[in-house]
């Protein structure tokens, strides 16, 4: 079995070893930033453990997402809110693990599951805190309104915030299911003023699921200080995340519309997550045809 050690090839791609120093410089939250302020495009996917952790940010993936998506692809469940904040914090670990042991530069985000911050700011802090002390370096939360005096508490005390908006799955419920947010204009209007609320109370990143890409373009020129992540959202934000297991191919339901497979053209799974950047990079993914409507 081949460790994050060595520079065999693997299933995975070849690993970089431990002990030569990154030759890329970590990311950090000014760097993101600056990014965004030029038009160079963030690339983020989601990792649960240190392999694959390793072999993304080898890859060139600047942010690693740590999801409670994991819910679904790791644990079999049909939705997210069945993972706990316990769930998440050893999860968290383990791909920091990972990139530490692979002297990787990638910046780190883990998602606050349903019920950790919900009930009050002081519980947000508390579960924010777990998430950090086990390696994250910004934790992500959910939706508008309500969220953004927590987004203020966090940020107050020094915990970097990547707020979501949109198709928020820990609330997949109250929206009647996986459909598009945002589409009619008052609808768009709100989401816009969530949005902007959001940046005002220092959320310095944002997760757009599955909102029309004339919204989501709109609002990264809206947000100057808040970077636009899209998924499903076209290809006018910021960035762009998928989940890993669905860029790979392997996720265990119906692959979403604005999913492409990049392992179907590469070789090795750092192959297709270097593809990846490339392609949002480049701005070839997502294409007219890669969204959520």
């Amino acid at each position: 079995m081949t460790a994050l050690s060595t520079t065999s090839a693997t299933p995975y791609g070849t690993l970089p070893p431990a002990s030569t120093p990154a030759t890329r410089k970590p990311i950090s939250l000014p760097r993101l930033q600056e990014m965004h302020q030029r038009g160079e495009k963030i690339t983020m996917l989601t990792a649960y453990d240190a392999t694959f952790a390793a072999v993304a940010d080898a890859a060139g993936v600047e942010t690693i997402l740590v999801g409670d998506s994991l819910g679904m692809v790791c644990q079999g469940r049909h939705a997210t809110v069945g993972v706990t904040l316990e769930d998440m914090a050893y999860h968290t670990e383990s791909v920091a693990r990972g990139l530490r042991r692979a002297q990787g530069t990638a910046w780190l985000v883990a998602d606050l599951p349903f019920g950790s911050y919900q009930e009050s700011k002081e519980q947000a802090i508390r579960s924010a805190n777990a998430l950090m002390r086990a390696g994250a370096h910004m934790v992500k939360l959910e939706g508008g309104g309500w969220t953004t005096d927590v987004v203020h508490f966090l940020v107050e005390r020094g915990i970097p915030v990547c707020a979501h908006l949109g198709l928020t799955p820990q609330t997949v419920h109250s929206l009647g299911g996986y459909r598009v947010q945002g589409r009619n204009d008052a609808d768009a209007q709100q989401l816009r003023q969530h949005a902007l609320a959001l940046q005002d109370a220092g959320a310095t990143m944002v997760v757009l699921e599955m909102v029309p890409a004339a919204l989501a373009t709109s609002l990264t020129h809206e947000l100057p200080h808040c970077a636009t992540i899209g998924i499903g959202a076209g290809k006018g934000t910021a960035g762009q995340v998928l989940v890993m297991h669905d860029m790979l191919g392997v996720n265990l339901g119906k692959t979403p519309k604005f999913v492409r497979n990049f392992m179907a053209e590469s070789d090795s799974i750092r192959g297709a997550f270097a593809a990846y950047v490339a392609a949002v990079k480049s701005g070839s993914f997502p294409d007219e045809t890669q969204h959520a409507w």
